[in-house]
């Protein structure tokens, strides 16, 4: 990875930081819209995986919308100059502050994920004396094969309506007056590497369509979510994901008449772009031999793997010693959970070597915390260091 190529020049900055390759993350902003293009499907960008203004700013220049999970990323992305009629706003527990922010933004839905947010933002709109455009997140209830910590459409989920609720309730939603319904959304999880996945998905999409059709629902839109997995274990072998193979899938399979078709990628997006630079700070043995490697990074930084057992490449870029060896990678957290990986295999680490965490371009720094009181980790991009 891109890390390998600086090494020399990373050897003098502060650790732990987050290092960006923006050239690879023009590289794959230019392959998804390339690829959509030729279906004519709209992307939004899932704020949430990473927040960070210089990689929005350049997402922004690809067209992309942004999809939110809060009001105040609906407000980051606007602040940044997104256009409002490009977000879309889900979540299962929106406050009545952020709907009436969001209603106020004139954005292009609000994904509603209950009966009683319909009802909510009904009232809402008509207090504030407007009809508002949202969708609904239906719950597909579909195994989506990947960690069931971001398995988000199952039956079981708290994400989204259940099928059958919506068709209980027809007349009720019909009866809400102030929401204007222009869409489906629904989104079956996260890091999907089985594509066949997607096309279950498409097969249930269109069943969903047609009865909700048939019992009166008009709508102009089907987003049908992300989901699009990255490869952590050898990130080398692709650096961008395959979004020509998902959306000729979703082009095959998916039959939702002319309506707009959109997609909200995050990790997809930003998760090969970003690495954790840390630095190694202690050798150490426990008394049953286990080898530590204690470096200067912790879950503070990057929770994922203590978070749900996450896996991410780790590799030491600056030593010049063949030998391998094992080692636990561990941080600095006041937790016994805070360990990177066990039993990796990197090559013989002393103090002051720079291990590179690899794929954490998602969901690391925009899931930083100051737990005992860290700092919160720096960011580094590739178009400010010398010789990119």
């Amino acid at each position: 990875m891109y890390s390998r190529k600086v090494a020399s020049q990373l050897r003098e900055l502060e650790t732990p930081f987050y290092l960006y390759d923006i050239n690879l993350l023009r590289q794959t902003l230019n392959s998804v819209v390339s690829e959509s293009k030729k279906y004519n499907y709209k992307v939004h960008y899932a704020i949430k995986a990473n927040y960070d203004d210089h990689l929005l700013s350049i997402i922004r220049e690809y067209g992309l919308g942004i999809d939110c999970a809060s009001a105040n990323e609906v407000r980051k992305a606007i602040e940044l100059g997104f256009d409002p009629k490009t977000i879309v706003y889900a979540g299962v527990g929106k406050r009545d502050k952020e709907i009436r922010y969001a209603i106020e933004q004139n954005i292009l839905a609000l994904n509603c994920e209950s009966i009683e947010e319909l009802q909510v933002i009904d009232a809402i709109a008509g207090e504030m004396g407007r009809r508002v455009d949202v969708g609904l997140r239906v719950n597909p209830d579909i195994d989506p094969k990947t960690n069931h910590c971001i398995d988000t459409g199952q039956a079981d989920s708290k994400f989204g309506i259940a099928y059958d609720e919506i068709l209980d309730n027809t007349e009720l939603i019909k009866s809400l007056k102030n929401i204007n319904i222009i869409g489906l959304h629904l989104h079956i999880g996260s890091q999907i590497r089985e594509l066949h996945v997607f096309e279950n998905m498409c097969n249930k999409v269109n069943a969903i369509v047609a009865k909700l059709q048939s019992h009166g629902f008009s709508f102009r839109m089907v987003d049908v979510g992300g989901g699009l997995g990255i490869n952590y274990d050898v990130p080398e072998n692709e650096p961008i994901p395959n979004f020509a193979s998902l959306f000729a899938i979703v082009h095959e399979y998916l039959n939702v008449g002319d309506r707009e078709v959109h997609f909200e990628f995050g990790r997809s997006i930003v998760g090969e772009c970003g690495e954790l630079i840390t630095r190694v700070l202690f050798n150490k043995t426990t008394a049953t031999g286990r080898r530590l490697l204690i470096v200067d990074a912790s879950m503070t930084e990057l929770i994922r793997p203590m978070l749900y057992g996450a896996y991410h490449n780790i590799e030491n870029i600056t030593s010049q010693d063949e030998t391998r060896m094992k080692y636990t990678v561990v941080g600095t957290a006041c937790e016994s959970t805070d360990v990177f990986d066990e039993n990796v295999s990197l090559r013989k680490s002393q103090r002051g070597d720079l291990l590179a965490i690899k794929s954490a371009g998602a969901y690391g720094r925009s899931m930083a915390s100051q737990y005992n009181l860290h700092d919160l980790p720096a960011a580094v991009y590739s178009d400010q260091l010398s010789g990119k």
